[in-house]
This record gives structure tokens, C-alpha cells and sequence, in this order.
């Protein structure tokens, strides 16, 4: 039964980051932009029953709930606690986390170029959005075009999908190929 830590802001006024003692999984990503869409997920669909919200987002420690403009955060987090507090945690050790590493595209591609771009994400990019409550996920690469999604509280925010978004780019324009085109989908 996953204990709250902590609750924090994020720089999406309309998502908070729920920071737990216990896992809830395994290194791997839960995202939900719907009701209907996490009718499997015990713990989604709990938080989506709960009102006015509008997307999950969780993995190993970390839970974010974004909602819509009407919910109130101060009348939301006390409910909002309460199927968190109930989920079943999982047991995950850092190693299980650790292999999982970047996206399933990466794993299953022989472009030496995709290994690369999730070293340095997850080293300089990853860290960054999983404290501000989000993640992001390498779709894949096609020529020079590498196609991402922003998860959790950078799934819907401005910042997420222009000066990040750019940043990404010219990082990985000087480290793995000037040609580089970043797109989120």
C-alpha cells in the first residue's frame, strides 16, 4: 500500500506530482488521457472516478494527476489520496527500473544513433521532467526525424512543447547529428 511523501507543484498549474514511499511500478510508464482508457488499471481509473480529472500519469514512485480548469486543488488532493493510498505497490528493485531504461523503441531498433539519444535523455533530459512531474517517450526515428511524446504534467504543458521541445533539438543536433528534427506528437 503506496504511503504519500510528498506533494508537489509542477509547472503545469493544472497537474500536481505525487511522490510515494513505494513503488506502483516497475520502471515502466502508465498514461492515461482518459476515463475510458484506463477502464483496466485499477489505480487510473480510481483517480479518474474521483472528478475532474482529466489525465494519469505514473511510474515507479511517482504519480501525476493533471485536471481540468473547474476542480480545485484544495478540495481534489485529500480525495485524490485515497485510491492512492490503497494501490497495491509493487517490488522494485533500482536494477529492474534501471534495465528497463529508455523507450521499447530504442531497445528494438539497430539504429546505433536511438541507443545514443536515450543515453543522453535519460542522463540530461529525463531527470528533469520526472521533477517536474512528467517523462518522455521516444516513439522513433525515421531519417532524420525523431518522434517523442511528453508524459504526465509535460504532456499538456506550453513550456513542454516549444523552449523544451527546442532545447532537446540542439542538444541532440551537436551530440548525435546536425540534421536532427524533434517532433512531438
Amino acid at each position: 500500500m503506496p504511503k504519500i511523501s510528498d506533494i508537489e507543484e509542477t509547472p503545469n498549474p493544472n497537474a500536481v506530482k505525487f511522490i510515494l514511499r513505494e513503488a506502483v511500478s516497475n520502471g515502466t510508464t502508465h498514461q492515461y488521457g482518459s476515463a475510458e482508457s484506463a477502464e483496466n488499471d485499477a489505480l487510473a481509473k480510481a483517480l479518474f472516478d474521483v472528478g475532474h480529472v482529466v489525465s494519469v500519469f505514473y511510474m515507479d514512485r511517482m504519480i501525476t494527476v493533471e485536471k481540468d480548469d473547474e476542480g480545485d486543488w484544495d478540495d481534489l488532493l485529500p480525495v485524490l489520496a485515497v485510491p492512492i493510498r490503497a494501490a497495491e505497490a509493487v517490488n522494485s528493485p533500482a536494477a529492474a527500473a534501471a534495465a528497463v531504461g529508455g523507450a521499447i523503441a530504442a531497445v528494438t531498433s539497430d539504429d546505433p544513433r536511438l541507443l545514443k539519444i536515450n543515453d543522453i535523455l535519460d542522463e540530461k533530459v529525463r531527470p528533469a521532467l520526472m521533477g517536474d512531474g512528467g517523462y518522455l517517450e521516444v516513439l522513433g526515428l525515421k531519417d532524420h526525424t525523431l518522434s517523442i511524446r511528453y508524459q504526465g504534467a509535460c504532456g499538456s504543458c506550453p513550456s513542454s512543447l516549444t523552449g523544451t521541445l527546442m532545447a532537446i533539438e540542439g542538444m541532440l543536433k551537436q551530440e548525435i547529428d546536425p540534421e536532427l528534427e524533434v517532433v512531438a506528437v
